[in-house]
């Protein structure tokens, strides 16, 4: 348990990082920066390409189904490597990943706001209006903002804090694991024009911040001996 409240702090300044980026990279205009060096006045060169559309982003999703997979299989059938994780904790790995993964397309499908490749400046019939513009519509069809796309990987990070006290050496891979296809997650959408890079950002942030504040939150629960 001593463990566990020494690691709040470092975990709070992640999730603290995480927002900082996220409000630098919306404040100083970052979003319209990265995405016209991928996209024209006709569109995205790399929307329908076969490694963006194909390989990253429908494979992508194969991906995350197998990461899915894989944690409900190890909370309910855990290999012995992580068999003395306390069986609640375990149990908060698998809710909290699911709440990530379903939050996140949610707040997506009730957002005005539309996708890159949906502006004006891109070939599409949008304006360019900050997602913080709440009940604002851009003229496009919405439903792009945070990325559906990413929380396909930032949505398991519940993984890292589950395993990082009995197997740390796998903790840490899993966290590799989750940061490298979350920001290739997250690149491609921003190289096909289906995302800007806040919306990769705010994926990350919140998954981070629901499975940090969740996982201090339950620690006397979840390490209860019943």
């Amino acid at each position: 348990m001593g463990d566990e409240q020494s690691s709040a702090r470092p975990d709070l300044i992640g999730c603290t990082a995480l927002w900082l980026t996220a409000l630098i990279i919306d404040a100083s205009g970052g979003d319209a920066w990265f995405t016209r060096l991928y996209g024209a006045a006709d569109g995205f060169a790399w929307r329908d390409h076969w490694f963006t559309s194909d390989v990253m982003h429908r494979g992508g999703r194969v991906v995350s189904w197998l990461l899915f997979g894989a944690t409900v299989w190890a909370v309910w059938r855990p290999w012995p490597a992580i068999a003395p994780i306390p069986v609640r904790t375990r149990a908060w790995w698998l809710n909290c990943t699911l709440l990530c993964l379903a939050l996140i397309p949610i707040l997506k499908y009730y957002s005005l706001t539309s996708c890159p490749w949906d502006l004006l400046e891109f070939g599409g019939r949008a304006s360019w209006v900050s997602h913080w513009a709440f009940g604002l519509p851009d003229g496009g069809p919405g439903r792009c903002f945070p990325s559906g796309h990413a929380s396909g990987a930032f949505g398991f990070a519940a993984g890292y804090f589950a395993l990082r006290a009995s197997v740390p050496r796998l903790a840490r891979a899993w966290l590799v694991m989750v940061l490298v296809l979350g920001v290739a997650f997250g690149w491609t959408q921003l190289m096909r024009g289906a995302h800007h890079v806040s919306h990769t950002l705010w994926t990350a942030a919140i998954c981070w911040t629901i499975t940090v504040v969740s996982f201090h939150a339950t620690r006397n629960w979840r390490l209860a001996t019943r």
